[in-house]
Protein backbone atom coordinates (compact mmCIF):
# COMPACT_ATOMS: atom_id res chain seq x y z
CA UNK A 1 0.00 0.00 0.00
CA UNK A 2 1.48 3.81 -1.11
CA UNK A 3 0.73 6.40 1.81
CA UNK A 4 -2.81 6.88 3.99
CA UNK A 5 -5.64 4.07 3.67
CA UNK A 6 -8.83 5.64 2.45
CA UNK A 7 -11.01 6.51 5.62
CA UNK A 8 -14.20 4.30 6.09
CA UNK A 9 -16.46 7.28 6.79
CA UNK A 10 -16.01 9.86 3.86
CA UNK A 11 -14.36 13.52 4.88
CA UNK A 12 -16.77 16.51 6.00
CA UNK A 13 -16.67 19.08 3.99
CA UNK A 14 -14.89 21.27 6.66
CA UNK A 15 -12.26 18.90 6.22
CA UNK A 16 -11.83 18.82 2.55
CA UNK A 17 -12.24 22.77 2.66
CA UNK A 18 -8.96 22.98 4.57
CA UNK A 19 -7.55 20.00 3.29
CA UNK A 20 -7.88 21.71 0.18
CA UNK A 21 -6.19 25.00 0.60
CA UNK A 22 -3.57 23.44 2.39
CA UNK A 23 -2.53 21.41 -0.32
CA UNK A 24 -3.13 23.82 -3.41
CA UNK A 25 -0.06 26.25 -1.03
CA UNK A 26 1.86 22.85 -0.42
CA UNK A 27 1.84 22.41 -4.40
CA UNK A 28 2.39 26.50 -5.16
CA UNK A 29 5.20 26.11 -3.07
CA UNK A 30 6.82 23.56 -4.98
CA UNK A 31 5.69 25.01 -8.85
CA UNK A 32 5.90 28.61 -8.25
CA UNK A 33 8.57 29.68 -10.87
CA UNK A 34 7.21 27.66 -12.91
CA UNK A 35 4.13 30.23 -12.79
CA UNK A 36 6.50 33.44 -12.83
CA UNK A 37 8.30 32.38 -16.17
CA UNK A 38 4.47 31.52 -17.63
CA UNK A 39 3.50 34.90 -16.60
CA UNK A 40 6.32 36.47 -18.00
CA UNK A 41 6.10 34.46 -21.71
CA UNK A 42 2.34 35.49 -21.40
CA UNK A 43 3.15 39.07 -21.84
CA UNK A 44 6.02 39.07 -23.40
CA UNK A 45 5.82 40.99 -26.79
CA UNK A 46 2.60 42.97 -25.56
CA UNK A 47 2.09 46.72 -26.58
CA UNK A 48 3.04 48.96 -24.16
CA UNK A 49 2.22 52.46 -24.50
CA UNK A 50 5.14 54.10 -24.09
CA UNK A 51 7.52 51.53 -25.49
CA UNK A 52 9.83 50.24 -23.14
CA UNK A 53 13.58 49.98 -24.76
CA UNK A 54 15.46 47.92 -22.08
CA UNK A 55 12.69 44.99 -22.10
CA UNK A 56 14.20 41.50 -21.32
CA UNK A 57 13.36 38.94 -23.54
CA UNK A 58 12.50 35.43 -22.58
CA UNK A 59 12.86 32.41 -24.49
CA UNK A 60 11.69 29.45 -23.12
CA UNK A 61 11.00 27.91 -20.08
CA UNK A 62 14.26 27.28 -19.01
CA UNK A 63 15.34 29.86 -20.71
CA UNK A 64 13.31 32.60 -18.98
CA UNK A 65 13.83 30.93 -15.27
CA UNK A 66 17.87 31.05 -15.66
CA UNK A 67 17.46 34.94 -17.22
CA UNK A 68 15.54 35.58 -14.49
CA UNK A 69 17.96 34.40 -11.81
CA UNK A 70 20.53 36.28 -13.94
CA UNK A 71 19.22 39.72 -14.40
CA UNK A 72 16.84 39.79 -11.44
CA UNK A 73 18.23 37.18 -8.71
CA UNK A 74 17.09 34.16 -7.62
CA UNK A 75 14.75 35.64 -5.06
CA UNK A 76 12.81 36.93 -8.39
CA UNK A 77 11.37 33.17 -9.18
CA UNK A 78 9.06 33.57 -6.32
CA UNK A 79 8.36 37.52 -6.51
CA UNK A 80 4.37 37.74 -5.68
CA UNK A 81 4.36 34.16 -3.27
CA UNK A 82 2.52 36.12 -0.22
CA UNK A 83 -0.44 36.65 -2.61
CA UNK A 84 0.15 33.61 -4.73
CA UNK A 85 -0.39 31.69 -1.16
CA UNK A 86 -3.28 34.00 0.07
CA UNK A 87 -4.88 33.70 -3.59
CA UNK A 88 -4.35 29.48 -3.19
CA UNK A 89 -6.17 29.31 0.60
CA UNK A 90 -9.15 31.37 -0.35
CA UNK A 91 -9.46 29.89 -3.93
CA UNK A 92 -8.59 25.89 -3.62
CA UNK A 93 -10.31 25.90 -0.02
CA UNK A 94 -13.72 26.74 -1.98
CA UNK A 95 -13.78 25.62 -5.68
CA UNK A 96 -11.64 22.19 -4.67
CA UNK A 97 -12.68 21.65 -1.08
CA UNK A 98 -16.45 22.58 -1.72
CA UNK A 99 -16.62 20.35 -5.10
CA UNK A 100 -17.80 17.27 -3.75
CA UNK A 101 -20.72 19.06 -1.83
CA UNK A 102 -21.78 21.04 -4.77
CA UNK A 103 -21.03 17.87 -6.95
CA UNK A 104 -23.93 16.28 -4.76
CA UNK A 105 -26.42 18.97 -5.41
CA UNK A 106 -26.51 18.18 -8.49
CA UNK A 107 -27.26 14.98 -8.12
CA UNK A 108 -30.76 13.64 -8.74
CA UNK A 109 -31.69 11.86 -5.35
CA UNK A 110 -31.54 8.10 -5.42
CA UNK A 111 -29.07 7.99 -8.59
CA UNK A 112 -26.19 5.73 -7.85
CA UNK A 113 -23.71 7.51 -9.10
CA UNK A 114 -23.10 10.93 -9.80
CA UNK A 115 -23.29 11.77 -13.68
CA UNK A 116 -20.77 13.45 -16.19
CA UNK A 117 -23.43 16.79 -16.23
CA UNK A 118 -23.64 16.87 -12.35
CA UNK A 119 -19.60 17.24 -12.41
CA UNK A 120 -19.13 19.87 -14.94
CA UNK A 121 -21.90 22.12 -13.03
CA UNK A 122 -20.75 21.39 -9.69
CA UNK A 123 -16.78 22.24 -11.73
CA UNK A 124 -18.15 25.08 -13.53
CA UNK A 125 -20.00 26.74 -10.06
CA UNK A 126 -17.64 26.34 -7.66
CA UNK A 127 -14.87 28.04 -10.21
CA UNK A 128 -17.23 31.08 -10.80
CA UNK A 129 -17.81 31.47 -7.19
CA UNK A 130 -14.44 31.62 -6.09
CA UNK A 131 -13.54 34.51 -8.05
CA UNK A 132 -16.00 37.05 -6.64
CA UNK A 133 -14.52 36.34 -3.50
CA UNK A 134 -11.10 35.91 -3.89
CA UNK A 135 -10.24 38.23 -7.32
CA UNK A 136 -7.73 40.96 -5.42
CA UNK A 137 -5.59 38.07 -4.85
CA UNK A 138 -5.32 36.86 -8.21
CA UNK A 139 -4.83 40.70 -9.94
CA UNK A 140 -2.12 41.26 -7.43
CA UNK A 141 -0.20 37.98 -7.77
CA UNK A 142 -0.20 38.45 -11.57
CA UNK A 143 0.72 42.14 -11.09
CA UNK A 144 3.89 41.56 -8.80
CA UNK A 145 4.83 38.60 -11.17
CA UNK A 146 4.96 40.97 -13.97
CA UNK A 147 6.72 43.94 -12.18
CA UNK A 148 9.92 42.30 -12.29
CA UNK A 149 10.04 42.23 -15.81
CA UNK A 150 10.52 45.73 -15.38
CA UNK A 151 13.57 48.29 -15.29
CA UNK A 152 14.23 49.50 -11.92
CA UNK A 153 12.95 52.83 -12.56
CA UNK A 154 9.51 51.72 -14.05
CA UNK A 155 8.65 48.78 -11.45
CA UNK A 156 5.07 49.71 -9.86
CA UNK A 157 5.16 47.87 -6.46
CA UNK A 158 7.92 47.49 -3.76
CA UNK A 159 5.67 44.45 -2.10
CA UNK A 160 2.83 42.78 -1.95
CA UNK A 161 0.96 44.95 0.91
CA UNK A 162 2.21 48.16 -1.59
CA UNK A 163 0.66 46.58 -4.64
CA UNK A 164 -2.46 46.23 -2.52
CA UNK A 165 -2.71 49.71 -1.94
CA UNK A 166 -1.32 51.38 -5.57
CA UNK A 167 -3.95 49.27 -7.14
CA UNK A 168 -6.73 50.87 -4.93
CA UNK A 169 -5.48 53.93 -4.40
CA UNK A 170 -5.14 54.45 -8.53
CA UNK A 171 -7.14 52.81 -9.89
CA UNK A 172 -10.10 52.12 -7.52
CA UNK A 173 -11.22 49.01 -5.63
CA UNK A 174 -12.35 48.01 -8.39
CA UNK A 175 -8.69 47.81 -9.66
CA UNK A 176 -8.55 45.06 -7.18
CA UNK A 177 -11.69 43.27 -9.30
CA UNK A 178 -9.73 43.89 -13.16
CA UNK A 179 -10.69 40.96 -15.40
CA UNK A 180 -13.28 39.14 -13.34
CA UNK A 181 -14.96 38.10 -16.32
CA UNK A 182 -12.21 36.29 -18.00
CA UNK A 183 -11.06 35.12 -14.60
CA UNK A 184 -14.41 33.63 -14.19
CA UNK A 185 -14.12 32.12 -17.12
CA UNK A 186 -10.46 30.44 -16.81
CA UNK A 187 -11.36 29.15 -13.49
CA UNK A 188 -14.85 27.57 -14.32
CA UNK A 189 -12.64 25.86 -17.47
CA UNK A 190 -9.94 25.04 -15.50
CA UNK A 191 -11.81 23.57 -12.99
CA UNK A 192 -13.66 21.45 -15.12
CA UNK A 193 -10.51 20.11 -16.61
CA UNK A 194 -8.85 19.59 -13.18
CA UNK A 195 -11.38 18.37 -10.84
CA UNK A 196 -13.78 16.99 -13.23
CA UNK A 197 -10.78 15.13 -15.54
CA UNK A 198 -9.56 14.40 -12.43
CA UNK A 199 -12.53 12.27 -11.05
CA UNK A 200 -13.58 10.79 -14.31
CA UNK A 201 -9.87 9.27 -14.46
CA UNK A 202 -9.90 8.20 -10.82
CA UNK A 203 -13.15 6.60 -10.83
CA UNK A 204 -12.89 4.43 -14.65
CA UNK A 205 -8.96 3.25 -12.77
CA UNK A 206 -11.05 2.24 -9.87
CA UNK A 207 -14.01 0.69 -11.62
CA UNK A 208 -11.34 -1.15 -13.78
CA UNK A 209 -9.35 -2.72 -11.32
CA UNK A 210 -6.44 -0.79 -13.10
CA UNK A 211 -5.36 0.68 -9.66
CA UNK A 212 -5.90 1.09 -6.26
CA UNK A 213 -7.23 4.10 -4.23
CA UNK A 214 -3.67 4.99 -3.67
CA UNK A 215 -0.45 7.29 -4.29
CA UNK A 216 0.11 5.63 -8.17
CA UNK A 217 -4.02 5.84 -9.28
CA UNK A 218 -3.89 9.76 -7.69
CA UNK A 219 -0.66 10.64 -9.74
CA UNK A 220 -2.21 8.99 -13.24
CA UNK A 221 -5.25 10.61 -12.33
CA UNK A 222 -3.93 14.23 -11.24
CA UNK A 223 -1.18 14.29 -14.39
CA UNK A 224 -3.88 13.82 -16.67
CA UNK A 225 -6.57 16.66 -15.28
CA UNK A 226 -3.46 18.97 -15.62
CA UNK A 227 -2.81 18.37 -19.25
CA UNK A 228 -6.40 18.83 -19.87
CA UNK A 229 -6.62 21.65 -17.96
CA UNK A 230 -4.18 23.50 -19.97
CA UNK A 231 -5.49 22.49 -23.11
CA UNK A 232 -8.71 23.97 -22.82
CA UNK A 233 -7.59 26.66 -20.58
CA UNK A 234 -4.79 28.32 -21.73
CA UNK A 235 -6.55 30.81 -24.11
CA UNK A 236 -8.44 32.52 -21.64
CA UNK A 237 -5.61 32.18 -19.53
CA UNK A 238 -3.62 34.46 -22.05
CA UNK A 239 -6.13 37.13 -22.20
CA UNK A 240 -6.82 37.06 -18.31
CA UNK A 241 -3.07 37.63 -17.62
CA UNK A 242 -3.03 40.28 -19.90
CA UNK A 243 -5.72 42.53 -18.89
CA UNK A 244 -5.21 42.57 -15.33
CA UNK A 245 -1.35 43.72 -15.87
CA UNK A 246 -2.58 45.88 -18.29
CA UNK A 247 -2.03 49.67 -17.45
CA UNK A 248 -5.16 52.04 -16.70
CA UNK A 249 -6.40 52.76 -20.36
CA UNK A 250 -4.57 50.68 -22.05
CA UNK A 251 -7.78 48.28 -23.59
CA UNK A 252 -10.90 49.37 -23.23
CA UNK A 253 -12.22 45.70 -22.29
CA UNK A 254 -11.87 42.18 -22.06
CA UNK A 255 -13.42 41.96 -25.94
CA UNK A 256 -10.39 44.77 -26.63
CA UNK A 257 -7.27 42.88 -25.09
CA UNK A 258 -8.65 39.53 -26.62
CA UNK A 259 -8.74 41.50 -30.18
CA UNK A 260 -5.62 43.03 -30.11
CA UNK A 261 -3.74 39.36 -28.60
CA UNK A 262 -5.23 38.35 -31.85
CA UNK A 263 -4.52 40.91 -34.34
CA UNK A 264 -0.73 40.98 -33.13
CA UNK A 265 0.29 37.18 -32.26
CA UNK A 266 -2.72 35.50 -34.15
CA UNK A 267 -4.08 32.33 -32.83
CA UNK A 268 -0.82 30.95 -31.75
CA UNK A 269 -0.90 34.03 -29.19
CA UNK A 270 -3.74 32.47 -27.14
CA UNK A 271 -1.07 29.88 -26.40
CA UNK A 272 1.96 31.67 -25.69
CA UNK A 273 3.51 30.15 -22.71
CA UNK A 274 1.47 26.71 -23.24
CA UNK A 275 5.06 24.64 -21.90
CA UNK A 276 5.40 26.69 -18.61
CA UNK A 277 1.77 26.52 -17.95
CA UNK A 278 1.74 22.56 -18.84
CA UNK A 279 5.14 22.11 -16.64
CA UNK A 280 3.80 24.06 -14.06
CA UNK A 281 -0.36 23.12 -13.93
CA UNK A 282 0.40 19.15 -14.83
CA UNK A 283 2.82 19.22 -11.53
CA UNK A 284 0.67 21.50 -9.51
CA UNK A 285 -2.04 19.05 -9.91
CA UNK A 286 0.09 16.53 -9.01
CA UNK A 287 1.34 17.65 -5.92
CA UNK A 288 -1.97 19.08 -5.27
CA UNK A 289 -4.18 16.19 -5.92
CA UNK A 290 -1.93 13.89 -3.60
CA UNK A 291 -1.40 16.17 -0.82
CA UNK A 292 -5.03 16.67 -0.72
CA UNK A 293 -5.94 12.92 -0.67
CA UNK A 294 -3.40 12.32 1.98
CA UNK A 295 -4.45 15.33 4.04
CA UNK A 296 -8.27 14.31 4.35
CA UNK A 297 -6.80 10.57 5.49
CA UNK A 298 -4.86 12.18 7.97
CA UNK A 299 -7.49 13.95 8.81
CA UNK A 300 -9.72 11.29 9.55
CA UNK A 301 -7.27 9.31 11.33
CA UNK A 302 -6.35 12.32 13.93
CA UNK A 303 -9.99 13.50 13.59
CA UNK A 304 -11.79 10.00 14.36
CA UNK A 305 -15.48 10.05 14.53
Amino acid sequence: MVGLKPPEAPPTAAVKFVSAGTAACIADLCTFPLDTAKVRLQIQGEVRIPRSTGTVEYRGVLGTLSTMVRTEGPRSLYSGLVAGLQRQMSFASIRIGLYDSVKQLYTPKGAESTGLAARVLAGCTTGAVVVTCAQPTDVVKVRFQANGALPDSARRYSSTMDAYRTITREEGVRGLWRGTLPNIARNAIVNCGELVTYDLIKDTLLQAQLMTDNVPCHFVAAFGAGFCATVVASPVDVVKTRYMNASPGQYRNVLSCLLALLMQDGLAGFYKGFVPSFLRLGSWNVVMFISYEQLQRAAALALPA
